[in-house]
């Protein structure tokens, strides 16, 4: 029992410790920090995901109330110009809003800070933050994906360290993640997917989607695992089919480790109409540096 339990604990921890390690490091974890501005300290935490119909808000806590702000953006990958609106104070924050787009639609975006003379931008001058829109994935269908896909690499660990540190079998472990996997991945993923962007699959053959992508590989990985352990009769008596679920967990913790959402759906605006921005604005890269 105590060695059971020494297993769940460690299988637990290095799950934890991926998932962490996934939303820290994907492209839609926000960008925050602080920076100095006409002797201001500036704390700022910059969204790269909104999802729902309303516009997305940009805000900065900027307590001096000398310094003013304007919020620049365009959309992603296209020619059109900046557009700049004032952002408005709200006590010690500075707010301006980002207009919604299509699922899947990006914008990039940056503040520039301005006081007299002074000038400063939010990331700092040349550089830009870019946000992906989605739609409203209702809480039915994004929480079971969440908890399926965890519990699916927790028992994915769990079934490696059966196969490498027990003489017990590892049939069961296997069936219950290719079941987990299937339900949270190929069930529930493209759920979610359809409503955030409109696609049930964007992954192979239709698309490069990389999260439906991994989901595919991690699936066939453990389907073969499960096959290769198939025999009710399996334990150790064939030792070489246990590293097939060994090979099959270190597989799904590689692509569990890959970033979420890298090279995710994204819209083409060459096929939108061209946007009209509310008042153009010079880029941030043609301004002053900080």
């Amino acid at each position: 029992m105590l060695r059971k339990t020494v297993l769940w604990i460690i299988a637990l921890l290095v799950t934890l410790a991926s998932a962490y390690y996934q939303r820290v490091t994907g492209p839609t974890y926000p960008i925050s920090g602080t920076t100095t501005f006409a002797g201001t300290t500036i704390e700022y935490k910059l969204a790269r995901s909104h999802g729902g119909e309303d516009d997305q808000e940009v805000a900065l806590v900027v307590p001096n109330a000398h310094i003013a702000g304007r919020l620049l953006y365009r959309r992603y990958k296209t020619s059109d110009p900046w557009t700049g609106v004032p952002m408005t104070r709200e006590g010690d924050r500075l707010v301006g809003y980002l207009p919604n787009q299509p699922p899947a639609g990006k914008l990039e975006y940056t503040v520039e800070l301005y006081t007299g003379s002074e000038r400063a931008f939010v990331p700092a001058a040349g550089g830009s933050v870019v946000t992906r829109f989605k739609g409203d994935v209702p809480a039915w269908a994004l929480l079971p994906h969440i908890v399926l896909i965890f519990l699916a690499m927790l028992f994915s660990v769990r079934t490696a360290m059966e196969a490498i540190f027990s003489e017990g079998e590892v049939r069961g472990y296997a069936l219950w993640t290719l079941g987990l996997m299937v339900l949270g991945g190929l069930v529930f993923g493209p759920i979610v997917q359809k409503f955030a962007f409109g696609e049930y699959w964007t992954g192979f053959p239709f698309g490069m989607d990389l999260t439906d992508n991994k989901t595919a590989i991690s699936f066939l990985a453990w389907l073969i695992a499960v096959l290769a352990v198939w025999n009710r009769g399996y334990r150790f008596t064939h030792p070489g089919r246990r590293w097939y679920s060994v090979a099959a967990a270190v597989v799904t913790l590689v692509v569990f480790l890959i970033p979420h959402s890298m090279f995710g759906s994204e819209l083409d605006y060459s096929k939108q109409p061209k946007g009209r921005p509310d008042a153009t604005a010079p880029g941030p890269q043609a301004q002053k540096p900080l």
